[in-house]
């Protein structure tokens, strides 16, 4: 098979660990070193610079719920080529499976150039993102609160809907506050 990247890395991603296996081509002799790091900002810089000091080019890793994302965002500082896999894409086969075999075989076939990578988007479009998800749910959770207050309304026998209609200018509020009704 044809070698592409002669310095790279496969990450196996966990909430709470990372195991990287760094895939070395030197004189046509392949060797790694497995190293398993915590995934706090701290111990994940030190992965990055433990890749930096050994010349890594390319990492590969795969797209596990949430957790690849404090990973990602702190090796994209860094100089190498991040390829995120999704995880159907580089299933190893069944049987004897392992944090380190899973991250060895992700070095594998990214040195190999047999990842497809997933899109990732930059980090202005994923804020932009979470903030319009945000926004969509306070503006479902205020439709839910206009809902319960017209609910308790009707339970307290206020019948608002009788009274006021779209076309109607004076506010439910409004109404509600009136001298008139309150008597």
């Amino acid at each position: 098979m044809e070698l592409l990247h002669r310095r790279c890395c496969g990450l196996d991603v966990h909430k709470e660990t990372v195991v990287a296996c760094l895939r070395l081509v030197a004189d046509g002799k392949v060797t790694t070193e497995v190293r398993t790091f915590q995934t706090t900002t701290a111990d994940l810089l030190r992965l990055s610079e433990w890749l930096a000091a050994n010349e890594c080019t390319h990492v590969a890793m795969e797209a596990t719920g949430v957790y690849w994302k404090p990973v990602w965002h702190i090796l994209d500082d860094g100089e190498f080529v991040l390829v995120l896999a999704n995880a159907a894409h580089v299933k190893n086969v069944p049987g004897r499976k392992t944090d380190v075999n899973d991250a060895m075989w992700l070095a594998e076939l990214l040195a190999h150039g047999l990842i497809r990578a997933s899109f990732v988007s930059d980090a202005q479009t994923q804020e932009m993102r979470n903030l319009l998800r945000t926004r969509k749910l306070l503006v479902r959770e205020q439709s839910s609160h206009v809902l319960r207050v017209w609910k308790i309304r009707e339970d307290a026998n206020i019948k608002l809907d009788s009274v006021v209609c779209t076309n109607n200018p004076i506010r439910v509020d409004d109404m509600t506050e009136s001298p008139k009704l309150a008597k």
